[in-house]
């Protein structure tokens, strides 16, 4: 007998990088050694009180037990300090704050409280998948809204307001945008607050990269009525080196919060304390870890683009973010075909931007997540077609 999937899995795939990775492995035990810079994973350390505070606080029997669904106290007054020194954004640590275990976990949350079939979502092109995947699975209809090179790869309010809006109950949005590294302006972010107040539509700003290569970090809460229609996510992952840690955490008003609670209430039984423990500390660092962190990334960055150049992409804007985004040169060929040969050919990996939405068809995204040795021997291989 064939027990057949719910039909909201339909035309629902494995994440491109779940399926990568495996393609990647066969190579690897064929004997190919793939030089991996497509995935944002970090390679460094997170800071040494952070893994300390995660060991001393493991060997204590009562901090193994079964946790809070929205997060200790002490790690949402955290998150609310945090929020204070860094963008003078007040935030009550009872009711506006909810730690995740990743911000990935949060879409779904958010999608799975928020969406219903008939309603409609904005996602943006070139963006992250998991706003499409997790808004599908709930029940929504995705629309896409086009992102360009030439208007800086921000939303076009223009074209947006054209639209019929009846529908639409959740705007994505990501800045520090992933995968071009784009960054947006508070006046911009201002124009998005009105219009969707106007429209009655829930903003869900996506905000994982805000420290990294970003001179001038910003939270959409830092603008005049933002909670009311905006929810904020932020993660451990990117600027703490805290990827496999899966923690993260979002910030709205308390009905936001509220409703939220009470869907991903019914998905976990809350976070490791001694993690939640540690967070607290990685929420405690100051500017010279930032750039401390900023420094080996610039270094990467360098080494990244002339890697790129190497392999026949325009020379990258730089923006923010752990990746760069490049345009592929040669007009007979588009980066999934760029992106095949380079792995097939010299056992290189480098992300395709179709996987991002068809605007990203023509580019290549490179991760900064590797040591310089690793971009250095990614260009002797191809230069000497090993």
């Amino acid at each position: 007998m064939i027990i057949k999937a719910a039909p909201r899995l339909e035309g629902i795939e494995s994440y491109y990088f779940a399926r990568k990775l495996k393609e990647i492995a066969s190579l690897n035990a064929a004997g190919m050694e793939v030089l991996n810079l497509g995935i944002g994973s970090p390679d460094l350390l997170p800071d040494d009180k952070i893994i300390s505070t995660l060991q001393t606080q493991s060997l204590d029997q009562k901090n193994h037990g079964y946790q809070s669904y929205s997060g200790i106290p002490a790690l949402r007054r955290a998150i609310c300090t945090w929020y204070q020194d860094w963008f003078s954004v007040s935030l009550d640590y009872q009711t506006e704050v909810l730690p995740l275990m990743g911000s990935k976990e949060g879409i779904m949350h958010i999608c799975m409280s928020f969406l219903s079939a008939g309603d409609e979502v904005w996602v943006p092109n070139p963006g992250y998948p998991t706003y499409a995947t997790c808004s599908k699975i709930a029940g929504a209809q995705v629309k896409y809204y086009d992102l360009t090179n030439s208007n800086g790869w921000l939303p076009n309010l223009a074209e947006l307001g054209k639209e019929d809006l009846k529908k639409m109950k959740i705007l994505w949005l990501n800045y520090p945008h992933m995968p071009t590294g784009a960054i947006i302006s508070k006046a911009h972010l201002r124009e998005l607050i009105s219009f969707a107040k106007a429209n009655e539509i829930l903003l869900v700003y996506d905000n994982p990269y805000n420290f990294i290569l970003n001179e001038n970090p910003i939270s959409i809460l830092e603008l005049e009525g933002a909670k009311d229609v905006c929810i904020e996510l932020s993660s451990m992952s990117k600027a703490y080196n805290m990827a496999g840690w899966r923690v993260g955490y979002l910030a709205s008003n308390r009905e936001i919060v509220k409703t939220i609670l009470k869907f991903k209430s019914n998905m976990d039984s809350g976070m490791f304390k001694p993690v939640q423990l540690a967070t607290i500390e990685a929420l405690k660092m100051d500017q010279s870890w930032f750039d401390s962190l900023n420094k080996v990334y610039q270094e990467r960055r360098l080494i990244a683009d002339k890697l790129l150049q190497h392999v026949g992409c325009k020379p990258a804007n730089y923006g923010a973010g752990l990746f760069l985004w490049a345009e592929v040169e040669d007009e007979e060929l588009d980066g999934e075909r760029l992106s095949d040969q380079l792995l097939n050919d010299y056992g290189v990996f480098i992300t395709p931007g179709f996987i991002f939405g068809r605007q990203g068809k023509n580019y290549l995204r490179i991760s900064l997540c590797s040591e310089i040795a690793v971009f250095e021997n990614a260009i002797e291989r191809i230069k000497n077609k090993v």
